[in-house]
């Protein structure tokens, strides 16, 4: 949702707790959350406290092609290419889907053609965003990322600028978007405070414990 400021320009409502609502979000607790973002946001730290808030199952993508797969994200890389690592990554979300879990994909998961359109349509989408300095810092010289295999540290900063750069229409097209700067449990309150199915399904996730 949009809201125009004085000079009549239309510009994003962001709430006090740094997020931005874009659309409504499904109320049905058996769609998917899916956290999008580039690689070091937080995802695979975040999505596991959300779904214990919600009471849902967490899957992270990378994680389950890995274990069906048998190979590293890496090898999967060398041996086929992103296209190939790209495809087998597509057949994976498409069997997650049905779960109505917190699952956190890889940060070009929505890169293919037609892929983002599927998963706006089956599940709601969460874009966890931060800048390339605070990505460069978390993932270090994290020798497990393809796309910076053997950059230096300039490098990397220079390779997240880029890809932020090229992804961010695709990521800003997502059912919600949140400041996820600082520790990962604020990022989870923020999130929580802008998912209109968080009261009931958290009053849910209590009454089961």
């Amino acid at each position: 949702m949009q809201i125009e400021n004085a000079g009549g320009a239309c510009s994003p409502r962001f709430s006090i707790l740094g997020a931005v609502s874009q659309s409504p979000m499904s109320r049905r607790p058996s769609r998917p959350i899916y956290l999008i973002g580039l690689m070091g946001v937080g995802k695979s730290t975040i999505g596991p406290l959300l779904a214990e808030r919600l009471g849902r199952r967490f899957r992270d993508s990378d994680q389950e092609i890995e274990a069906r797969d048998g190979r590293t994200i890496a090898q999967i890389f060398d041996a086929e290419g992103e296209a190939g690592f790209r495809r087998v990554e597509a057949e994976t979300i498409d069997q997650l889907a049905g779960e109505g879990a917190v699952i956190a994909l890889g940060g070009g998961a929505i890169k293919p053609a037609g892929a983002l359109e599927r998963l706006l349509e089956r599940g709601d989408l969460v874009y966890l965003e931060a800048p390339a300095e605070v990505l460069a810092a978390r993932i270090g010289a994290d020798s497990g990322r393809p796309l910076l295999a053997g950059l230096d540290e300039k490098a990397r900063l220079e390779r997240l600028r880029e890809l932020l750069e090229e992804r961010r229409p695709l990521y800003e097209r997502a059912s919600w978007r949140v400041d996820a700067r600082g520790e990962a449990r604020q990022v989870v309150e923020r999130i929580l405070a802008i998912l209109p199915q968080t009261s009931r399904e958290m009053r849910n996730a209590a009454e089961d414990q």
